[in-house]
């Protein structure tokens, strides 16, 4: 054979490995970003978004954002009034969707509010920024509850790492938030799908609300018609902890209904109404520690602009 030709097995030797270390190299940056990375992402959000600066966080081109389900050109919003951020955050990561969440208090000015942000993070940029902040400003009548952001301390639970023996997995993590949600619809004093500690304590923007079990259990929150478009976008398995979207309508059709102590009450919601919320469950020994909800007074039947599969009542959430 003349010099001037290659056998095949030749040319295969030398491109095989070529090939082979390309499709190495691009698996490996598509997922370069595991738990400590996004939550290194999170920290240059935060700081890019306190000093209005995106060069201070690794944006894509192009990236999608939204504020209290309103989709808006990015910076825009808080982005612009933001002075200050109080305390110390909650900051939740997900490797396997690529998703980040922050729980946080800032200060417009003299405006307090607490904030939380979901990232979506592909091959170590931020292509998707989720807010919904809560401020006295922007909350419903009957109001929203609301704590003060200087005096607010996180359960400790919530940023904790589990042992991995009493962590639930993917699919526990989604069975305790579904179960949360669908005792809060529709609530009759009926424990549904889910489990709480004794000492199980709830915090919405802030306020405290300790035994959760025992809350459900007296029927308090008949007037929820529905909790819809569930999305549980982000489950942190080492935190044991499911971060997720929805949103509580009432129909605003209740008027007095019975606990199930037999007292008689009345219901809050005169008209129809919604809550839009960003909701975290804490889930040890296969059962809910904690909460953390971030929410606000929505139109009713407001939709976000991030949820794929709208429903009404039954659908149950799917972790992207």
């Amino acid at each position: 054979m003349s010099n001037r030709f290659v056998s095949w097995g030749a040319v295969l030797a030398l491109v095989v490995p070529t090939i082979v270390a390309i499709i190495v190299s691009t698996t490996a940056f598509a997922a370069d970003c595991d738990k400590k990375c996004l939550e290194n992402v999170g920290d240059q959000y935060r700081a890019a978004y306190l000093k209005h600066d995106t060069k201070l966080a690794p944006f894509a081109k192009q990236v999608r954002f939204t504020e209290n389900n309103i989709e808006m050109e990015f910076p825009d919003a808080t982005w612009d009034t933001v002075t200050q951020e109080i305390g110390t955050p909650l900051t939740l990561s997900d490797p396997k969707t690529g998703n980040v969440g922050i729980y946080t208090r800032i200060m417009q000015n003299d405006t307090p509010g607490f904030l939380v942000v979901r990232l979506k993070v592909d091959r170590g940029q931020i292509t998707e920024v989720e807010h919904i902040i809560s401020t006295k400003r922007n909350l419903s009548s009957p109001p929203t509850p609301i704590g003060d952001v200087n005096t607010f301390e996180r359960d400790p639970n919530m940023s904790a790492a589990v042992p991995p023996a009493q962590r639930g997995s993917r699919a526990v993590l989604l069975k305790h938030a579904n179960g949360y949600f669908d005792t809060l619809q529709h609530n009759d004093g009926e424990i549904r799908g889910t489990t709480f500690s004794p000492d199980a304590t709830r915090f919405e923007n802030g306020m405290k609300f300790a035994e959760i079990e025992k809350g459900f259990k007296t029927g308090r929150y008949r007037f929820n018609e529905r909790v819809r478009d569930r999305d549980c976008f982000l489950l942190d398995e080492e935190r044991s902890v499911a971060m997720c979207r929805g949103f509580i309508d009432h129909k605003g059709v209740m008027d007095e209904y019975t606990l199930t102590d037999g007292s008689k009450t009345r219901s809050v919601f005169r008209e129809p109404h919604t809550w839009a919320l960003i909701e975290s469950f804490k889930v040890k020994d296969d059962r809910i520690v904690a909460v953390e909800a971030t929410f606000i007074g929505a139109p009713y039947y407001m939709r976000s602009p991030w949820t794929k599969n709208p429903d009404s009542r039954t659908t149950k959430s799917v972790a992207r």
